[in-house]
C-alpha cells in the first residue's frame, strides 16, 4: 500500500518535482531532517514535514498531502479534515493493520518507478 500511495501522490502532484520527494524513514534524508528523533521512536506510519519543518504523522500526514494535490483531491482533504484526529488515525491504523489484505505487497523491496519519478526519491 506505501509503494502504491507514493505512485498516487507523485502521479498527481500539481506542482511539479518540487512539490513532494520520498524518502526512507531511517535513511539519510530522514536523520538529517530530524537529528533528534529516531524512526524507532515513532509509529508505524507515513511522515510527512511540511514547508515550514512541521513533522506530520498518520491521517494528519494523509490530510496534508491531499490538500496540495490537484484535481478534486484538495476538497476531499479539506473534508478528511473536519473529521477529529483521533477518529482519523483510527481509521488510519485500522487500514495499516489489514493493508496486506487489501493490496499484495510488492515483489521487490521499491516499486519500479518511470525514470520522470526517480530523481524525486532521497536516500
Amino acid at each position: 500500500m506505501c509503494h502504491g500511495a507514493v505512485k498516487f501522490v507523485a502521479g498527481r502532484d500539481r506542482r511539479g518535482e518540487a512539490a513532494f520527494r520520498f524518502a526512507p524513514l531511517g535513511g539519510q534524508t530522514f536523520e538529517s531532517s530530524f537529528p533528534d528523533i529516531t524512526s524507532a521512536n515513532l509509529p508505524d506510519s507515513m511522515i510527512v514535514e511540511t514547508r515550514d519543518g512541521r513533522m506530520l504523522l498518520q491521517s494528519s500526514g494523509v490530510v496534508y498531502i491531499l490538500r496540495q494535490l490537484g484535481g478534486p483531491w484538495p476538497l476531499l482533504g479539506r473534508l478528511l479534515g473536519l473529521v477529529p484526529r483521533v477518529l482519523r488515525d483510527a481509521g488510519y491504523d485500522l487500514v495499516a493493520r489489514i493493508r496486506h489484505r487489501i493490496v499484495k505487497k510488492p515483489d521487490g523491496v521499491c516499486p519500479i518507478l518511470p525514470p520522470e519519478l526517480r530523481g524525486r526519491f532521497d536516500p
